[in-house]
């Protein structure tokens, strides 16, 4: 494990043989905590983005999106096969004949070898899971589901609009169907210490799951998050704090746990602070040297623990 964790394009190369790429997507979707369905206000650290690319309002169709990704990728990393990645907001929310139809549209182009789809546990169904089911005869499918914590304060300070059980509920009825389920969570959130921290990577750690974003909290532009913080409510994470709490929690972590991302990729225009979370390839260097001046690894502190 160059690593020592497994890193997402070791294990996309594994699978397939060459460099594999993910192509962020931006389908227009939207979200049921922005559209009134649960609340209008999103989660506290999200704008009206939504790690969008801004592609769909400029009307790129995802087929145009996907051919200038690959052209770029292919450039870049010499990539020969690419996974569409639908990112922005929640991406089985919404009418199912559309939502159908762009992850077909997706999947027809040539060197589109699976699918990646964001999106909330309260967003799923067993039509949807049938769905996303059948491709995975013929393509690599995983879901990503946000939970970024597991403490029930924590997601309603953060106005998630969910609570664990949803997230567990979701990873239940996932399971046994072919799709990679993949979880997302955020360190630094607001009134979390390590404790709290490390206690969610025990937590996913006893789910069987088979992939993980880890992020930073960091502040942006137009969110309740930026309000906190320039009232002088929030304190940041440091770098060299952010960096051995993620080793932390790496450690904690089954090892064949796929580790999609260590940190984030804030947009410096929307940008508030921290100002060192623009230096995502510092702060993953400063991750791989701790581990390895700590002599440590992926799953080396890892508990039998259950849920």
């Amino acid at each position: 494990m160059k690593n020592r964790y497994y890193d997402l394009n070791s294990y996309l190369r594994n699978i397939f043989g060459c460099r594999v790429q993910k192509i962020s997507l931006d389908a227009g979707l939207t979200c049921p905590n922005r559209d009134g369905s649960i609340s209008t206000g999103g989660c506290i650290y999200c704008n009206s983005r939504g790690s969008g690319t801004g592609a769909f309002k400029k009307g790129i169709s995802i087929t145009e999106q996907i051919v200038k990704g690959k052209e770029f990728l292919s450039k870049r990393y010499n990539a020969k096969k690419f996974i569409a990645y639908f990112q922005s907001f929640s991406n089985t929310y919404g009418p199912y004949e559309k939502l159908k139809g762009i992850y077909e549209e997706a999947l027809a182009i040539d060197d589109i070898v699976g699918l990646s789809i964001g999106t909330r546990p309260d967003c799923i169904d067993e039509s949807m899971l049938t769905l996303l089911e059948g491709y995975t005869k013929d393509y690599l499918v995983w879901i990503e589901y946000g939970i970024q914590s597991i403490h029930e304060r924590t997601l309603k300070f953060i106005n998630r609009g969910h609570d664990f059980k949803c997230f567990k509920r979701a990873v239940d009825a996932t399971r046994n169907r072919g799709i990679k389920i993949c979880t997302h969570v955020i360190l630094g959130l607001p009134f979390e210490d390590r404790a709290d921290m490390l206690a969610t990577a025990e937590a996913i750690a006893g789910m069987k799951i088979d992939g993980i974003k880890i992020h930073l909290l960091y502040v942006i532009k137009g969110t309740g998050m930026e309000k906190l913080y320039l009232e002088g409510k929030y304190r940041c994470l440091g770098q060299e704090e952010y960096v051995n709490l993620v080793c932390d929690f790496l450690e904690l972590l089954p090892p064949d746990m796929v580790i999609q991302r260590l940190t984030g990729d804030p947009h410096p225009e929307e940008l508030v602070a921290p100002e060192w979370s623009l230096k995502k390839n510092e702060t993953l260097l400063r991750i791989r040297q701790t581990l390895i001046d700590r002599d440590s690894w992926q799953g080396i502190r890892l508990k039998n623990v259950g849920i």
